[in-house]
C-alpha cells in the first residue's frame, strides 16, 4: 500500500529544492508577480511610480506596516555575514551538486510535523527582524493568516509550511550551511 503522506513530504522537499536559486522572473505570471520574500501577490499596476517612471518606495506596505530595515537592526553583522557567505559560495556547481544529492530523497523519512519540530532551535541568520526559533515564526505566520482568512484552510497550511525547506540545515538532512538554505534566492548562470 502506498503511504501518501510520505509521497507528499517528498514532493514538498523536491519543490523546495526546485526553487533554490531561481531568478525572480521565474515567478512571473501574466501581470502578477509572486514576491518570494513575503509570499505576497503584487499586481504590476499597483507599484507606485513617479513622473519619471522610476520606482518610488512607499512608506508602508498594503497592511500599513513598515518595510524591513536592514541598516538599524541589532542583527546587522549576522545578516551581512550570512549574505556574504551566500554570495561567495552559492555557485552553479554547488547548486547542481546539492540538487543531485537531495534528489535521492535518502536523508530522512518523517511526518511533516516531525520536520517542523526540527526547526525548534533554528534561528534564520538572514532575517533582520527575527531572533526567535523558526518553529515559532511558522506557527505565528499560520495563526496570523488564520485570523485574517478564517475560511482558507489551504492558506493556513501554506503559512505553516512556508519555511519548511530550512530543515536542510538540520543534521538529519545533511546539515547544509545557513547560507545555502536561508535568504533571498538568486539567479545563477553557468
Amino acid at each position: 500500500m502506498i503511504d501518501h503522506s510520505i509521497l507528499l513530504q517528498k514532493q514538498v522537499i523536491l519543490r523546495y529544492l526546485s526553487l533554490l536559486c531561481l531568478p525572480s522572473s521565474e515567478f512571473l505570471r501574466g501581470n502578477k508577480m509572486i514576491a518570494v520574500e513575503n509570499q505576497a501577490v503584487v499586481s504590476e499596476n499597483a507599484i507606485p511610480k513617479d513622473a519619471s517612471d522610476e520606482f518610488t518606495v512607499p512608506e508602508s506596505n498594503a497592511f500599513g506596516q513598515s518595510f524591513r530595515d536592514y541598516e538599524s537592526t541589532v542583527r546587522l553583522s549576522i545578516v551581512e555575514n550570512c549574505y556574504r557567505l551566500h554570495h561567495i559560495n552559492q555557485t552553479y556547481d554547488f547548486v547542481k551538486r546539492t540538487r543531485e544529492e537531495y534528489a535521492k530523497l535518502n536523508k530522512a523519512e518523517m511526518s511533516i510535523w516531525e520536520a517542523v519540530e526540527l526547526l525548534e532551535n533554528f534561528v534564520d541568520e538572514s532575517d533582520p527582524d527575527l531572533d526567535e526559533p523558526q518553529i515559532q515564526h511558522m506557527l505565528q505566520t499560520a495563526e496570523a493568516i488564520r485570523k485574517d482568512y478564517p475560511n482558507e484552510d489551504w492558506l493556513h497550511l501554506t503559512g505553516l509550511l512556508h519555511d519548511l525547506g530550512k530543515v536542510l540545515y538540520h543534521p538529519k538532512f545533511g546539515e547544509l550551511p545557513q547560507w545555502a538554505v536561508v535568504g533571498k534566492k538568486c539567479s545563477l548562470t553557468k
